[in-house]
């Protein structure tokens, strides 16, 4: 039956009850003989990184993170560099949801980061997933959220948020944040938010 499913709307209504959250405890798993690796050094085995932790953070609000791919690996060398802070959000952090069928499950984006002038949720993936229809449902609706979170931040003088959908081939340790919006941000969409979002 649930393949026969559908649902139309004609439209949600955005609800903000308040500017931020606190952010939510992260666990993981790990030999305890074995120390955080160095963020700054890719480890021999590259294809099993979830086994690894990584500490030495200076921008990181947490002490230690894992990571899926190198590429994250990288893109964390990246924001500790040309960040004032970043993180990668725990399950539950943005409630943010998608629809998959007849489901809705959530959207918890890869990495957050803040600059003098933005804040970014970064979503690096394969190449070959870029067009994949869930990874687009989730670009859909977080592009969405980053407009409503930045009409919000903006009526309050904050910062504006972008949504970046990042190749994981075309991280590079050198490269700038600023180079990588300009490369794969949703240009059409900040603009209009900085329109829209402009405090009266």
């Amino acid at each position: 039956m649930q393949e026969h499913w559908f649902e139309e709307a004609a439209g949600y209504e955005v609800k903000i009850s308040k500017g931020f959250t606190e952010l939510k405890p992260s666990a993981y798993s790990y030999a305890v003989a074995e120390p955080p690796a160095d963020y700054r050094i890719a480890p021999r085995d590259k294809s099993n990184m979830g086994r690894y932790l990584f500490g030495g953070f200076a921008r990181c609000l947490y002490p230690v993170q894992k990571f899926e791919s190198d590429a994250e690996r990288k893109l964390a060398v990246i924001l500790e560099r040309e960040a004032q802070k970043w993180f990668r959000p725990a399950k539950g952090q943005f409630q943010i949801y998608y629809r998959d069928g007849a489901n809705h499950r959530e959207y918890q984006p890869d990495f957050v980061a803040e600059t003098d002038a933005t804040i970014y949720m970064l979503e690096p993936k394969m190449r070959k997933e870029l067009e994949d229809p869930v990874v687009l449902a989730k670009k859909e609706v977080a592009v969405n959220w980053c407009a409503n979170a930045t009409v919000h931040a903006l009526a309050h003088g904050g910062k504006p948020w972008r949504y970046l959908l990042i190749p994981h081939d075309a991280i590079a340790e050198n490269m700038t944040l600023s180079g990588l919006a300009g490369q794969f941000g949703d240009q059409a969409v900040g603009a209009a938010c900085s329109r829209d979002a402009t405090p009266r």
